[in-house]
Order: structure tokens, then C-alpha cells, then sequence
């Protein structure tokens, strides 16, 4: 990082979000996968497995802390089961716009 311009946006593309906390806050924007969204969203109880260190805190969706943000896509896939319930696979467009 220490060789990018600071001058535009930085985006970071990264298949676990579990290195989220640890991007500077000059990122602009972080894309993460690899959660498959938990794969199986349980009503009342949610989602009980997620492949992160920090469970559901970075299991889907756009996430906002510090200043920074992160989107993590429940992507096409799956893992260890070929299961998902309440999770349908999805592939994220995303339209930057300069400002």
C-alpha cells in the first residue's frame, strides 16, 4: 500500500473479510467473499455458521465501522455442503461514480 497514490480512491478486492480491520483508513472501499453469506439463514436464529473469526460481523452485506466500508457478497457458491437456505447465490454489480 505504501506505493499507492494518495491522490484517487483505493480499492481493495480481497476473498476474506476477516483482514477488513486492518485495511487504513485511506481505502475508499473494501469487496470481500469467501462467507457465502453463512450459506443457511435460519429464521430467529440467523446465521449459525460463518467461515470468519468474527462470526456474523462480516457475514454479508455492506458494513460500516471506523470510517471504512466493506461489502461482502454471498457470491454463487458454496462450501463444505452444497446447501444454502435463505442465501440465494448472487452476483454483486457495483457502479463507481467519481467525485
Amino acid at each position: 500500500m505504501a506505493k499507492i497514490d494518495d491522490a484517487g480512491p483505493v480499492l481493495v478486492l480481497m476473498h476474506n473479510p476477516d483482514l477488513f480491520p486492518e485495511m487504513p483508513e485511506r481505502v475508499s472501499l473494501t469487496l470481500a467473499g469467501h462467507t457465502h453469506g453463512g450459506q443457511v439463514d435460519l429464521p430467529i436464529a440467523g446465521r449459525l455458521i460463518v467461515p470468519s473469526r468474527f462470526g456474523q460481523r462480516y457475514a454479508y452485506g455492506l458494513v460500516e465501522e471506523n470510517g471504512k466500508k466493506l461489502i461482502v457478497t454471498g457470491g454463487i457458491g458454496t462450501s463444505i455442503l452444497p446447501v444454502r437456505f435463505r442465501v440465494p447465490p448472487e452476483v454483486v454489480i457495483l457502479t463507481l461514480i467519481a467525485q
